[in-house]
């Protein structure tokens, strides 16, 4: 159902885009460009529109990559000045969001990561008349700070699919994985994870900006904690890390992973990780960006202003050939 929906509502946002006068090439041609190229056609004839987003990103998160380049491909189909800023401290983050409020751009997109730290400016936002979409992170508090939507997957869901294919693997301790303390929609993950594993799960906070720091943390609890046959990381970048862990302690838990790119399907492919939880960051971004230009243009409102799911998904081995061009591409 949840694909149904966002499927739905991607093609009324294309079918809207040619009525605006957005042209699009198709046949074997397009069939040959790389999805996440940009390539074909014309932009909107609309007038340009300024949008920026600000997201809690750390350094080198591939994840936020991935979402850049759909909301690239949004903003050259639909005529968008796109701007995009990120850091992983709340109070930075609020305070990149105030720039772009006293820019007076057309949009604002926006991670709800901390939300105590995001929601007033979130809020002042609203108020100075600039339409705000938040994605990815802090569904829970989207609407009560005024946004038009929410666009990503129920973090809680999400985790509880985890903790179900845990048990069907018969795993019996589980050690997750959170990279930044005080992330809502991480720890949602986790909590997921414990209200349906049948085993014991144990977090594990990590320092995420500091990837040999993480890895050595990992290692050393899996050293220390001999029994823990499964670990959860909630970022495809840790899963590498903690891999590399598993091996330092001559551990045999087995890693799963939330997100995809190109490293976590290479390591599906060669057995090393057993599944991922693809939320389809591209479409975070490109939906986002085609929310806003929507609203502006036709009043439009993405799924009536209830929050769009664009996963939970879950992936393995026999998903790799499928998935290996489109993480190679940067678009899954």
């Amino acid at each position: 159902m949840r694909t149904t929906r966002t499927a739905a509502a991607l093609l009324a946002a294309c079918a809207l885009a040619v009525v605006a006068g957005c042209s699009s090439s198709g046949g074997k041609e397009a069939d040959e460009k790389p999805a996440g190229d940009g390539a074909g056609g014309e932009a909107a004839k609309t007038p340009r529109m300024k949008i920026a987003m600000v997201t809690h990103s750390g350094q080198g998160d591939t994840f936020w990559d991935i979402v850049q380049s759909g909301a690239k491909v949004a903003a050259r189909k639909d005529n968008v000045d796109f701007l995009y800023a990120a850091n992983p401290e709340g109070k930075e983050q609020a305070q990149l969001v105030q720039t772009y409020i006293d820019q007076k751009v057309d949009g604002i997109i926006v991670t709800l990561a901390k939300p105590e730290a995001v929601g007033d400016v979130v809020k002042k936002a609203v108020a100075a008349g600039i339409p705000v979409v938040t994605v990815n992170s802090g569904a829970e508090f989207s609407k009560g700070l005024g946004a038009l939507s929410h666009i990503g997957q129920d973090e809680s869901v999400a985790g509880e699919a985890v903790g179900e294919e845990l048990n069907e693997q018969g795993k019996k301790k589980a050690l997750c994985v959170i990279h930044e303390q005080g992330n809502v929609s991480l720890e949602a993950r986790c909590a997921g994870v414990k209200k349906t594993f049948e085993g014991t799960v144990e977090n594990l906070n990590v320092e995420g900006t500091n990837m040999p720091a993480t890895t050595s943390s990992i290692e050393a609890k899996l050293q220390g904690t001999k029994d823990i046959d499964a670990v959860v990381t909630l970022g495809a970048p840790f899963a590498a890390a903690s891999v590399k862990a598993k091996q330092g302690a001559g551990s045999a838990a087995e890693i799963s992973t939330f997100d995809l790119n190109a490293e976590v399907v290479k390591r599906m492919k060669a057995k090393e990780i057993t599944f991922a939880v693809d939320q389809q960051p591209y479409l975070q971004g490109y939906l986002a960006v085609d929310e806003l230009w929507l609203n502006k243009v036709n009043g439009n409102v993405i799924g009536g202003g209830k929050p769009i799911l664009t996963g939970p998904a879950l992936v393995t081995e026999k998903d790799v050939p499928a998935l290996e061009k489109l993480t190679a591409d940067g678009t899954r």
